[in-house]
């Protein structure tokens, strides 16, 4: 079909830099090991922190919900989708981050555009981390707010962006808990400090925080002992919590407008039983079985020395979250591809979605792996890393 020529031009121009990669389909169900072109590898690309993808609790209220409820809601949730189960968990989720209430989105990325798109006007300014993720990018996008960018997690940067937005009538910092891409946490404690002494809002995306850090997995504002003091936490339901969806957990008042005004919410049908009761039990996973969360952070610990160990250089991470930085996008590429022939999958991300030039492969270990294959694949990563180079 004529008319998309220049998107291919781009595409083949993209495949002779070695940046174009194809989808992976995966073969089995997500876990530490999962089959991949008839190939079993260690599998350090997902974000199934906790393994709860497949936990029996959770499955077993997934097909509950199936049975009783049926496949899908039908509509949207103001309309006729709400069923009493999405009410009960958005208490239930509200009761667990220690905030007056909650409401579940389709997805952290909707939730992003849809809390940032409606809250703010031109009479607003939202003040972000350079290196914020994407879904937050395209929120501020979608406003006529002002926009201010701070230097990545710098207080004297986010100082001078907050001094220089005092005619406006709201002020929203806003920040990940968690950098995706890098691993290290925000310095949550000292913007809080300087929201509170110009007054203006704090909003937090969890996502890579939710399960992860905090009491029980609360995230990185009750790691901090902020709760109370941060105005808006959003986060998603797919990556710990090993299901599907996003949320945004604050005040009464946010919620009852966010069901009125933010368009993700009212043009997008409603959770399905199965997610909605799955993502229920995690939180009484994570309130029942707080070893899960012990083992992912024993085992971060043990496969960064052993990174470390071998020469590799891991960034600033801090988390879970460990960047194995290369630099050149296509050796990036190079290295995960080689890596899969040594039996451990881990995708290689380059520009766009970091900067140029620093290109990484991105491993996330979680609690299902085991000290065996944590070695295992980092035996494959010094002869991967020797053979292309990347270390000595």
């Amino acid at each position: 079909m004529k008319g998309f020529e220049y998107l291919q031009k781009e595409l083949d121009e993209m495949k002779d830099q070695g940046t174009f990669r194809e989808l992976i389909p995966l073969e089995s169900p997500q876990g530490s090991r999962v089959k991949i072109k008839g190939k079993e590898v260690i599998q350090l690309s997902s974000n199934n922190y906790l393994g709860l993808t497949s936990h029996p609790k959770m499955k077993e209220a997934a097909e509950k919900a199936v049975r009783e409820y049926g496949a899908g809601t039908g509509s949207v949730r103001t309309i006729a989708g709400t069923l009493e189960m999405h009410e009960a968990y958005e208490r239930k989720l509200a009761k667990f981050k220690h905030t007056e209430a909650a409401l579940v989105f389709q997805s952290g990325f909707t939730t992003n555009q849809g809390v940032l798109s409606s809250i703010l006007t031109d009479e607003d300014v939202v003040i972000s981390d350079e290196l914020n993720h994407a879904s937050i990018i395209d929120g501020i996008r979608l406003t006529k707010a002002g926009r201010k960018i701070y230097k990545h997690v710098d207080m004297t940067s986010l100082e001078e962006k907050l001094k220089e937005s005092s005619d406006y009538r709201t002020r929203l910092v806003v920040t990940d808990g968690v950098f995706s891409m890098d691993g290290n946490i925000a310095p949550l404690p000292e913007i809080v400090e300087l929201a509170e002494k110009y007054d203006a809002l704090v909003m937090v995306d969890d996502a890579h925080a939710s399960g992860v850090l905090g009491e029980n997995g609360r995230g990185t504002v009750n790691h901090f002992g902020l709760d109370g003091r941060v105005h808006i936490q959003v986060g998603t339901l797919s990556k710990a919590i090993g299901v599907l969806g996003g949320y945004v957990a604050s005040s009464q008042t946010l919620k009852e407008y966010l069901i009125h005004k933010g368009r993700p919410f009212l043009f997008s049908t409603s959770h399905p039983p199965a997610v909605t009761a799955a993502c229920d039990t995690a939180i009484d996973v994570l309130l029942e079985e707080p070893e899960l969360i012990q083992k992912l952070w024993d085992n971060t610990k043990f496969f960064k020395d052993g990174l470390k160990s071998l020469g590799f250089d891991t960034g600033i991470s801090e988390t879970p979250v460990t960047p194995v930085m290369v630099g050149d996008d296509s050796l990036t590429h190079k290295f995960s591809d080689e890596l899969f022939n040594e039996g451990v999958f881990a995708q290689g991300i380059v520009f766009p979605t970091v900067q140029r030039g620093k290109g990484r492969v991105r491993t996330i270990v979680t609690a299902e792996h085991s000290k065996e294959e944590l070695q295992e694949a980092l035996d494959a990563f010094e002869r991967a890393g020797k053979k292309l180079n990347i270390i000595s």
